[in-house]
C-alpha cells in the first residue's frame, strides 16, 4: 500500500493558524485578563455557597494536589536528565522562562503571557491562543462547582503554559511512533490531571465493563487488540483513560493511539499528545490540502504502517482507530451528534494488519461520547489551529464483543462486499451503543439506559 488511509484524533481549525480576534489589539488589551462575556473569576466564590457541591470536596482536593504535585515536578526536573527520544524514557530539558511557574494569580499567569510575547520567546499569535484557552478553560472548571477551582485552575494552567513555552523554545519532534514520555516530566499524568476537572464523573458511565477486562486479559496473553471507534474531541485519549484508570490501568496506560498531524503540529495541543502512545499519520481528508506535500506524506504514512506492524508483530498491543478519518460533528440540520460513517478501506487496512502480525488478533467496536467537554469547530478546515470551547460535563465509553470478519464473509459472494459489510456491522455496534449512552449522559436516565447489550456502570463510585 502506498498510503496509510488511516483516521486520527485530531483538531481540524475554522480559521487560519492562531489568527484569533485579539490579533489588532495593543498587548496590553489582547491579555486582558476579563471579558464580558465570560464568568467572572470571583464567580467561584458563589458556587461554593451551593449545597450540592459539598460531595465533591475530597475530588477538589485530590485535584489540587495532583496539580500542585505537577508543577514541582516541572521545577525539580527542569534540566541536566538524559534523554532516550521518542522511547518513552525522557526529554532533555532546556533552561527556558519560568514565568508560568512563578505566577501565584490569575493576573501574574496572564501578564506573563504578555511578558514572554514582549521578551520575543513567544509569538503573539501563540499567546493570544493561550489566554484565549485559559479563560475557557477556568470558565468550565468553575462550571463543576470545585471549592478549589481557583487554585486548580492556575495550577493547571501554569504547568500548561510551561510545557507549550517550552516547546516553542525547543520544538519536540514525533517520529512516525511516539511512545508517551513519562519522565523527567510525566506528559501522560499532566494530561491526566488537565482534563479530569472538565469530567462529571458522577454523570459518567462505561458500557460493558466485563468486556475490558477480557481485553486486558488477552493482552497478558500475548494477543493484539484493536478498539474500533468513533472520535468527538482533542480529549478523547484522556477521556478514555480516565474512565478507565481505576478498572483497568494497564488499557488506560498502554493505548496507542492512531494520530493525526494536527495534534502533533499545534502549539497548544502539541504536550498533551507528548503524553500518549501515538502512531502518526496524515489523514486522508488533509492528504492533498498541500498539493506539494502530498508525496511526502504518503512516504511518512508508508514509514507509520510499517512501524504499525513491527508493534503488531511483537503482541500484547491495543491500538485506538477512528475510521472515520476525523471526528464527530452534528447534523447541521437537527444538531444531534452521532457516530461519522466508518471508511471500508481503513477497518480493512486494520484487519490485515492484524492477521498478518502472527500473534491472536481481536477487533471490538467501541463508542465514546464526551463531545460536550471539547466540541469540535462546526466544519472540517485546512490550516492549524482552533478555539478550545471547553464545558465541565459527563461522558460515556463502551465496548461490544468482538466482530469476526471470517463468519461475516462466509456470508458474502464477493471479496470487496465482505469488507462492505465488516465495517458496516461494526459501525452499527458503535452506533448501537453510542445510542445508549446519549440516553445515560445527557438525558440521565442511568442505569436505566442499560439496552441493547450495554450494561452501563460507574466503577470509579
Amino acid at each position: 500500500m502506498s498510503t496509510l488511509p488511516l483516521p486520527f484524533f485530531s483538531g481540524t481549525s475554522t480559521r487560519a493558524p492562531f489568527s484569533f480576534t485579539r490579533k489588532s489589539s495593543p498587548p496590553s488589551a489582547a491579555f486582558s485578563s476579563s471579558s464580558s462575556s465570560l464568568v467572572p473569576f470571583q464567580r467561584v466564590e458563589l458556587l461554593r455557597s451551593t449545597s450540592r457541591r459539598t460531595t465533591r470536596s475530597f475530588s477538589c482536593v485530590f485535584y489540587s494536589l495532583k496539580a500542585k504535585a505537577m508543577a514541582e515536578l516541572v521545577q525539580d526536573k527542569e534540566s541536566g536528565v538524559a534523554a532516550t527520544g521518542s522511547s518513552g524514557g525522557g526529554r532533555p530539558e532546556v533552561e527556558h522562562s519560568r514565568t508560568f511557574l512563578e505566577a501565584r494569580s490569575e493576573q501574574e499567569l496572564l501578564s506573563g503571557i504578555r511578558k514572554e510575547v514582549e521578551a520575543g520567546r513567544l509569538p503573539p499569535n501563540v499567546a493570544a491562543g493561550m489566554e484565549e484557552l485559559y479563560q475557557n478553560y477556568r470558565n468550565a472548571v468553575f462550571q463543576s462547582g470545585d471549592p478549589s477551582a481557583v487554585e486548580i485552575v492556575l495550577s493547571n494552567m501554569a504547568v500548561a503554559f510551561d510545557r507549550m513555552l517550552l516547546d516553542v523554545e525547543d520544538p519536540f519532534v514525533f517520529e512516525p511512533y511516539h511512545k508517551a514520555l513519562r519522565e523527567p516530566f510525566d506528559y501522560y499524568m499532566f494530561g491526566q490531571n488537565y482534563i479530569r476537572p472538565l469530567m462529571d464523573f458522577r454523570n459518567s458511565y462505561v458500557g460493558n465493563l466485563s468486556l475490558f477486562y477480557e481485553i486486558e486479559e488477552k493482552l497478558k496473553q500475548g494477543h493484539n487488540v484493536v478498539l474500533i471507534s468513533n472520535h468527538q474531541t482533542e480529549a478523547d485519549p484522556a477521556i478514555i483513560s480516565l474512565l478507565l484508570e481505576k478498572t483497568n490501568p494497564h488499557v488506560a496506560e498502554n493505548m496507542i493511539y492512531v494520530a493525526g498531524d494536527r495534534v502533533i503540529t499545534d502549539p497548544l495541543c502539541k504536550p498533551f499528545s507528548m503524553g500518549r502512545n501515538l502512531i502518526c499519520v496524515y489523514s486522508k481528508k488533509h492528504m492533498y490540502d498541500v498539493p506539494e506535500l502530498v508525496e511526502m506524506k504518503r512516504k511518512a504514512n508508508t514509514q507509520s504502517l510499517k512501524q504499525m506492524a513491527l508493534l503488531l508483530r511483537g503482541g500484547s498491543k491495543i491500538l485506538w482507530i477512528a475510521p472515520s478519518g476525523g471526528r464527530d460533528r452534528p447534523d447541521p440540520l437537527t444538531e444531534e451528534w452521532y457516530p461519522a460513517p466508518f471508511d471500508s478501506s481503513s477497518v480493512d487496512n486494520m484487519r490485515r494488519l492484524i492477521e498478518h502480525s502472527g500473534a491472536p488478533g481481536h477487533i471490538y467496536p467501541l463508542a465514546l461520547l464526551c463531545h460536550s467537554i471539547m466540541p469540535p469547530p462546526p466544519q472540517v478546515e485546512t490550516q492549524i489551529g482552533e478555539r478550545r470551547i471547553i464545558s465541565f460535563h459527563g461522558a460515556g465509553l463502551s465496548v461490544a464483543p468482538k466482530i469476526c470478519f471470517q463468519e461475516i464473509a462466509a456470508a458474502c459472494e464477493k471479496s470487496e462486499e465482505a469488507k462492505d459489510v465488516y465495517s458496516q456491522a461494526l459501525y452499527k455496534s458503535v452506533t448501537k451503543q453510542y445510542n445508549v449512552l446519549k440516553s445515560a449522559v445527557h438525558v440521565k436516565q442511568g442505569l436505566e439506559a442499560s439496552t441493547a447489550g450495554v450494561s452501563l456502570s460507574q466503577p470509579w463510585n
